[in-house]
């Protein structure tokens, strides 16, 4: 018998401080420390960011390996998020992850956060096993700093359909909550609020763009010139009409989404389609996906909600798969923070691969 495949993998990218323990497939911890210090500024401050990492990341480590009931001498390798993200969060990881994977002499193995995204389905937890999408898919990546519709055919090829040109789904609700000052981060406030509004209340302007791309900065500009104008005629607008602005502006993200997802599905025939990212915690956004599998369209896979933020469980599989077929990091290989034009290493049908960039 072989040896047991047994994985710890660190992520942080962003906020959330992660680490999780996985043998053979099955999660056996997955803990996350967050940071509340940057609810007063109204979004991520990352030199913040990086101080709270280098005070969590010990605790949050060895939380993970003792809840896993596992000793360092039994790890195989160490996976960890070497980006796209905040490059001093990242350096907090990898630096851990590196001097840790040299002390117990294993590999160490780089996992892409929107990979780990999209495998998030792929966790495997106690002694019953939880559907998984078969290859290939569709997967809707939507979070804070990207919007993807990505065809996925293996865990190490994907391709992007369609990604934001400008602004990220997540991205324009926050910024519309803080519009609203309704306080960070927007999306589950949002959420909150939006289940006691109506979703028809009000219109905003939604993109026309060919192709499987998305475009949310229209969205955003007509929502604050929408309410700019009610504030000039009614000073209490935002507070009369909170929950129908939450409700309408949810609404026009979820059709904006659903309209270029549905028109990957009829493109490529798929009719596997999984959701991902930190947005497919939105109520709305699920609702959509079950409707389309009530109605027979698609064969849906939601994640549950401990996997839709920020989590080392889902860089957990992704190293572990790598481990598999043996693909390791060269420990000099150094962290890297990209752009909004998103990345999984992956490639666009119609041209070459795409820069290693996320949002």
């Amino acid at each position: 018998m072989s040896a047991p495949i047994t994985i710890l993998a660190i992520e942080s990218s962003c906020d959330d401080t992660s680490a999780a323990v996985l043998r053979d497939g099955r999660l056996l911890s997955n803990v996350t420390a967050g940071q509340a210090v940057h609810e007063a500024y109204g979004g991520v401050v990352p030199e913040l960011a990086s101080r709270a990492h280098q005070q969590n990341i010990l605790p949050v480590v060895d939380r993970a390996l003792k809840v896993a009931g596992v000793d360092k001498s039994q790890l195989s390798a160490i996976g960890v998020t070497l980006g796209p993200g905040l490059l001093g969060s990242l350096l907090v990881g990898t630096s851990f992850a590196k001097g840790m994977a040299i002390a117990l002499g294993i590999p160490l193995i780089e996992a892409n956060h929107l990979q780990g995204h999209i495998l998030a389905h792929f966790i495997q937890e106690g002694d019953t096993d939880r559907p998984v999408p078969p290859y290939p898919y569709l997967c809707l990546l939507v979070s804070g700093g990207n919007s993807q519709i990505v065809k996925v055919n293996a865990y190490d090829d994907m391709e992007i359909l369609g990604q934001t040109i400008d602004d990220a789904a997540g991205e324009a609700i926050d910024k519309c909550s803080k519009v609203m000052g309704l306080g960070y981060p927007g999306g589950p406030i949002i959420d909150r609020l939006a289940r006691q509004g109506n979703a028809k209340a009000f219109t905003f302007s939604k993109p026309n763009l060919p192709g499987l791309d998305y475009s949310f900065s229209g969205l955003k500009t007509s929502f604050l010139y929408f309410l700019r104008d009610r504030l000039a005629e009614d000073p209490d607008f935002i507070e009369h009409h909170k929950e129908d602005l939450a409700a309408s502006l949810e609404r026009t993200v979820v059709e904006i989404l659903m309209k270029k997802l549905k028109q990957a599905v009829r493109e490529t025939g798929i009719r596997h389609v999984a959701l991902s990212g930190g947005v497919s915690a939105n109520t709305a956004l699920r609702e959509a996906f079950r409707a389309q599998q009530q109605a027979g369209n698609w064969d849906i896979f939601i994640p549950p909600f401990s996997y839709t933020t920020d989590n080392a469980a889902m860089i957990a599989i992704t190293a572990y798969y790598k481990y598999r077929d043996g693909i390791f990091c060269p420990i000099e290989k150094p962290a890297y923070a990209g752009g909004r034009a998103a990345s999984l290493n992956a490639r666009r049908p119609d041209g070459p691969t795409a820069s290693k960039n996320a949002g």
